[in-house]
């Protein structure tokens, strides 16, 4: 009997295990499997010292007290292991691990580092009866499972080696592609914010005229590329779009250093992943070094809405501005912005003149600057007024980024929630102003990444809610102090606080009417709480 409770518990304590490393590795993943990033977020998280770590540190430790009975022991490493079983196998993630050939290489290592460590220690019980050995297993099991990241980090780091390796393979394996199609137009997109939404845009209108590629859904770092180069793109391809992320200076440059890209455009300028780069400056210097890397005989496309693109002299490439402000010094002004809950209309004007009237679907201003953006490089590449107005009115919606769209219990949903920022939010709630049939509703967790700014951005963003808003649902616990006190006391405001998007919805369905409007403004990723 003794023998078959050790065998049972260790194979739970082994489960437990697996479904922890998983977590970890999905977690290592979100950080891109950068070991000081995943450090970072674990050091701002909490999760070394989470609650389930520390009664991993405790059961484990409860066994190896001597006056403690075999059988006890056991039985608190089964329950343990039980628990947590089936509290990982419950939990649901926004986003959750992909089984990538890299992934799939750091679980093996950690694996096997796991069952190193677990054998030793049975070799080590040799004299020992086998339950005994087992036993002994189990609470190594569970006390590996405490300290998990550590067995992920040194995988990671094992593997370096070899990931090096298979990068440089397959990065010029897409080199080599690029160069057997000089004729082929490459278009980098840069920006805090907005450079997902232009891509887009700028594929639907270029696709009337060229055949056109674009990195596909976040496929914005020089990985990424190099797979849409090796996968995607095709002899026959005339125009290559590539959005250009970056959170580390030098990452933008690191991406045009293998498509040198002729046109390029920068969406924004702002406060976004300065925990990475750690001051605007070094933001500012990261997105211009797509325009820096442009030829002579290449063309810059700038949006002076900010002022850290506004106020950067470009003398290298000739240079267009634009702006969807009032009052900003540009070459291109958006004017006779109009709003509806069928879409936007607006003229794209120059100091010469109306240039180009637009009807589309997509709604607020950060969609009319994006699109600006699009059409500006669109007639630099000669694609006709008529294909332009055309493709513009018919362009979707992109998921997630201010999209709107209406329930059967006749709700509005104003749908912002891919990933928030100060200017985007702001013309969120502009937007949500503008929708008065009935209440207006936010549910926000605030906006995240913002380095030493983080709290002001959000207090300030708190601020203008009462003057957008009729109820406010502030969801968990990571920016709601800095959200309540830029809302302060107000009777126009009815506010909540939950903890998590499920109280929230649960919350909404007892609030909202018929004919009301809610906007759900940033979805925070699992590596925030």
């Amino acid at each position: 009997m003794y023998l078959i409770a050790s065998i049972l518990t260790l194979l739970v304590a082994l489960v437990a295990l697996f479904l922890r490393t998983k977590v970890d590795l999905m977690m290592m993943q979100q950080n891109s499997y950068r070991i000081n990033r995943y450090r970072v977020w674990q050091k701002e998280s909490g999760d070394t010292s989470t609650m389930s770590r520390l009664m991993a540190y405790i059961c484990a430790g409860i066994t190896l007290v001597k006056w403690v009975p075999a059988t006890a022991g056991l039985a608190v490493l089964a329950i343990f292991g039980a628990i947590e079983c089936i509290r990982l196998f419950r939990k649901k993630y926004k986003k959750p691990l992909v089984w990538t050939a890299r992934v799939r290489r750091i679980c093996g290592v950690a694996l096997l580092v796991e069952a190193i460590i677990i054998t030793i220690i049975a070799l080590g019980d040799f004299d020992s009866s086998t339950p005994y050995c087992l036993y002994r297993c189990a609470t190594t099991a569970v006390l590996i499972y405490a300290a998990s990241y550590w067995v992920v980090i040194a995988a990671v780091w094992l593997l370096k080696p070899v990931e090096n390796h298979i990068v440089k393979k397959y990065y010029d394996e897409a080199a080599s592609i690029l160069r057997s199609m000089p004729d082929l137009k490459i278009i980098g997109i840069t920006g805090s914010y907005g450079k997902t939404s232009t891509k887009h845009y700028l594929y639907r209108i270029l696709s009337e005229q060229y055949d056109t590629l674009m990195t596909p859904g976040n496929f914005n770092t020089t990985l990424g590329v190099v797979r849409t180069v090796r996968e995607y793109l095709k002899p026959y391809n005339e125009v290559f779009i590539v959005e250009m992320g970056a959170k580390e200076c030098g990452d933008i440059k690191e991406i045009c250093d293998l498509v040198h890209p002729s046109i390029g455009i920068v969406t924004a300028v702002g406060p976004q992943h300065l925990e990475s780069f750690g001051s605007i400056e070094n933001v500012q210097a990261t997105k211009f070094e797509l325009v820096d890397s442009l030829p002579a005989d290449g063309f810059a496309v700038l949006n002076n809405d900010f002022d850290m693109i506004a106020t950067r002299n470009v003398a290298n490439v000739e240079t267009v501005r634009y702006s969807a402000q009032e009052g900003r010094a540009a070459d291109y002004h958006a004017v006779d912005v109009t709003y509806s809950q069928h879409g936007t209309e607006f003229t794209i004007a120059s100091a010469e003149g109306n240039i180009i009237t637009l009807r589309t679907r997509l709604v607020g201003r950060c969609n009319v600057s994006n699109l600006m953006a699009a059409v500006i490089v669109a007639l630099n590449m000669g694609v006709s007024a008529d294909k332009i107005k055309y493709a513009v009115g018919q362009i979707e919606q992109v998921e997630h980024r201010l999209s709107i769209k209406s329930t059967p219990g006749g709700l509005t949903i104003i749908d912002d929630a891919y990933n928030s920022n100060p200017v985007g939010s702001a013309m969120a709630l502009e937007v949500l102003a503008g929708m008065t049939a009935g209440r207006r509703i936010i549910i926000t967790p605030g906006m995240i990444e913002l380095g030493e700014d983080q709290y002001r951005l959000n207090r300030d963003f708190g601020a203008k809610i009462p003057r957008c808003a009729d109820i406010a649902i502030i969801v968990g616990k990571y920016n709601r102090e800095a959200i309540t006190e830029g809302i302060g006391k107000t009777d126009k405001l009815e506010v909540h606080t939950v903890d998590s998007f499920a109280q929230a919805q649960q919350l909404l369905v007892s609030t909202a009417r018929c004919g009301d409007t809610v906007l759900y403004e940033n979805d925070l990723p699992d590596t925030f709480k």
